[in-house]
């Protein structure tokens, strides 16, 4: 399932039933628009590679991986291309274990993303099993791979300022903790509230 712009939208109805502040926000900037990913191992490769450099650089890189692997939407190929190539392509030492930690949990069938655990933590467990890929990368693979709607990326420091900011709190930079307690009362629509405190960043100036 996808968070198209049609469930976006019934989400943050929702969330603004809940909180009037989402309804006053969403009059001010508009709703976001939806952020789909393909489902399964390349999106999952791709974060991996795009993790701290532009998007620029990580298109170029991914070329790049393309090439040296014959097609790196195939894990077997990522497995049998070597660690020498895959530097060659632009990957750091960090990420040529990455990837290949990735591919190794696909092609051992332990990570298989057409029957992830329904349940959202099970999911986040199962994926930050590979190597280098954390929390949050997990969680915006649910959301945006899989249109799962109550993932809550709190661990992001955009979307707790963003709340923050939404909600007129006082405080500039709300801990974990807080907008994790806030955001109980938005179950099952966190996902969407996500969604649109990134896109109140970008749309609302700093």
């Amino acid at each position: 399932m996808e968070l198209t712009a049609e469930r976006l939208a019934a989400a943050l109805d929702a969330l603004g039933e809940i909180e009037p502040a989402f309804t006053a926000a969403r009059a001010r900037i508009g709703d976001p628009p939806p952020r789909i990913r393909a489902r399964g191992y390349r999106t999952l490769l791709q974060a991996i590679v795009s993790q701290q450099v532009s998007v620029k650089a990580a298109a170029a890189i991914l070329a790049r991986v393309e090439d040296a692997t014959g097609g790196c939407g195939d894990p077997a190929n990522v497995a049998r291309t070597s660690d020498g190539d895959l530097r060659a392509a632009g990957l750091s030492w960090g990420k040529i274990s990455y990837v290949k930690s990735l591919a190794e949990e696909v092609l051992s069938g332990r990570l298989d993303f057409a029957h992830l655990p329904g349940e959202d933590e099970e999911a986040i467990a199962a994926l930050t099993r590979v190597k280098g890929i954390g929390r949050w990368s997990a969680e915006v693979y649910l959301l945006f791979a899989e249109g799962r709607p109550d993932v809550w990326p709190a661990g992001d420091l955009a979307v707790r300022q963003e709340i923050g900011r939404i909600l007129g709190l006082d405080d500039a930079n709300p801990t974990e903790k807080h907008i994790r307690a806030l955001a109980e009362a938005w179950r099952p629509h966190r996902g969407a509230a996500a969604i649109f405190a990134w896109h109140h960043r970008h749309i609302v100036p700093l």
